[in-house]
């Protein structure tokens, strides 16, 4: 399988479940690497294929078939559990061990020995495993997606079809870092170490990456994910969902914060920067929310407001009162045709009456006083 040019393989994809133990990237599914890879893990998966002239800095496990193209090297031991197809040229450090039949290839170095317990066939392989493969590929690009499932359906021997781990070409995957120069989608549940850089990325839901994140196009970190490091943009969207954690700082073109997301470091937008929060009907509201809460606090401000402009019209009506009594008191001939609400206020004040026939200011608090000591 000769993985030239653009391929059928356009992203890096990682699958769900995926993880990263110790020096292996390890999945159910099949491994795909396209050509002129450099991958510094191990290899562990259902099927196993590599492309042209890719290098594996450790020990490959299949579950099924493996098939390594020309040129291809591996660093460490090759365990298969069903059949093996090996090309030209290619380069084992270890131990070659076969479950099923083996295909080798012309001048292929196997430097501790191999072992097979079926069929061993010395030629340049064209397997079956391969040619279902190019028919698939076929197939999706004239656009028959049905017979693509029933083919995919047929090859699974009744077993549950999981998605595979795609490698694009020329990409270069160890534990520094993960460098494609293609889309980059990683799935739910997977644990990861390295730093990852594509031209876009997109993380699924309760990952967790021990490195830091860097596109040139928009970056999503999925709900309750975790990113042990920054996470960059050129100019692209920064998107963090509801429960994610950022360790690092986030620099974006456009910055969205979903409600629960938490980011250690700090927050760089050269556009727009969003905080979306959702409403008690689940709907996002981009303003937080807080102008439900604040019509509510205004409502209660406005009952208060009224309650203190009742009191203060009262206090003004006393004040007024108070103000008749004392021009009543100053001027005794306004308080004979004054209005009747004077006159009773003056009546009813025994201090004022004492005052009435005063000289004194009637402003003051002197004459009640003398009034008390008459």
């Amino acid at each position: 399988m000769s993985l030239r040019g653009g391929g059928p393989i356009e992203e890096l994809t990682v699958p769900s479940g995926t993880t990263v133990e110790e020096h292996d990237l390890v999945t159910d599914g099949d491994v795909l690497v396209g050509g002129q890879s450099t991958v510094e893990f191990g290899l562990r998966g259902r099927n196993v294929a590599l492309g042209e002239r890719v290098s594996v800095e450790n020990d490959i496990e299949a579950e099924g078939d493996c098939r390594l193209d020309t040129w291809c090297s591996v660093d460490g031991n090759v365990l298969v559990g069903e059949d093996a197809y090996l090309g030209e040229r290619v380069t084992v450090t270890g131990r070659l061990m076969v479950s099923g039949d083996l295909d080798i290839g012309d001048d292929v170095t196997i430097e501790e020995g191999f072992e097979a317990n079926g069929w061993i066939v010395i030629r340049n392989p064209v397997p079956t495993l391969v040619f279902y493969f190019i028919v698939l590929s076929q197939l999706l690009r004239l656009g028959e997606a049905d017979a693509a499932d029933d083919l995919a359906e047929a090859l699974a021997d009744g077993e549950e079809v999981r998605d595979p781990l795609l490698v694009p070409r020329g990409a270069e995957i160890s534990d520094d870092a993960w460098r494609v120069s293609t889309p980059a989608t990683v799935g739910d549940d997977c644990r990861l170490h390295g730093n990852l850089r594509a031209e876009s990325i997109r993380t699924g839901e309760r990952n967790e990456v021990f490195g830091s994140l860097r596109a040139r196009e928009g970056i999503t970190v999925g709900a309750d994910t975790t990113i042990h490091g920054d996470v960059t943009t050129r100019g692209g969207t920064v998107t963090v969902e509801a429960g994610a954690r950022v360790l690092g700082d986030v620099s974006a073109g456009d910055l969205v914060v979903h409600d629960g997301a938490e980011i250690d470091g700090t927050l760089r937008a050269r556009g727009e920067m969003k905080l979306v929060q959702e409403t008690g009907g689940g709907d996002e509201d981009e303003t937080g929310g807080g102008e439900e809460s604040g019509d509510e606090e205004g409502n209660g401000d406005e009952e208060n407001a009224s309650v203190d402009e009742g009191d203060e019209s009262e206090g003004d009506e006393s004040d007024s009162d108070e103000s008749g009594d004392t021009a009543a008191d100053g001027a005794p001939g306004e308080h004979e045709g004054g209005d009747e609400n004077s006159r009773s206020a003056a009546d009813s004040d025994s201090d004022t009456r004492g005052v009435e026939g005063s000289d004194d200011d009637p402003g003051t608090d002197e004459p009640d006083a003398d009034a008390e000591a008459t």
